[in-house]
């Protein structure tokens, strides 16, 4: 498991197929900075809430210079049945064999009805247009996540 990241670490690039199979890069440089968050399995109860908050928040967090990137195991099927579902106009990247989410730190031990397993925690990294880490966030919680990122963000002053 890698270490977590912390404020000011270089984010690992990455290029990843979305739910259509299209590549999509990290791109530091693009002047805009990328809320990059990793999330357990689409169509869940909590990615689900997490997704459809993050959906119900992209044009602000767009207009306040953010783009959002949804990270998870899934199979790109498996994504593009659940961003039609949902109506989730951001990418859904698919990290089948979990190297970003390592790369990240978002993927480690975890404790479920007392079995301990390794799987992707749910995690949130903001990445600045330059490439640093300017936030990053680990075991967050699906409900309410987008919010307290929003404050944590100034967002909402």
């Amino acid at each position: 498991m890698a270490d977590r990241l912390v404020t000011g670490d270089t984010a690992p690039a990455f290029t990843l197929k979305d739910s259509t199979g299209k590549d999509i890069s990290l791109s530091p440089g693009n002047g805009r900075r990328t809320i990059v968050y990793f999330y357990p399995a689409a169509s869940t109860p909590g990615c689900t809430k997490q997704a459809c908050d993050f959906r119900d928040n992209l044009a602000s967090l767009q207009s306040a210079g953010f783009d959002v990137l949804g990270i998870s195991p899934d199979p790109v099927a498996k994504l593009a049945k659940f961003a039609e579902k949902e109506s989730l106009s951001f990418p859904l990247l698919s990290d089948e064999d979990h190297e970003v989410a390592e790369a990240y730190g978002a993927w480690g031990e975890k404790k479920n009805y007392g079995k301990t397993y390794e799987g992707l925690i749910r995690s949130t990294v903001v990445v600045g247009p330059d490439g640093k880490v300017s936030l990053a966030q680990y075991n967050v919680r699906a409900t309410g996540h987008v919010a307290k990122l929003r404050r944590d963000l100034k967002l909402d002053a």
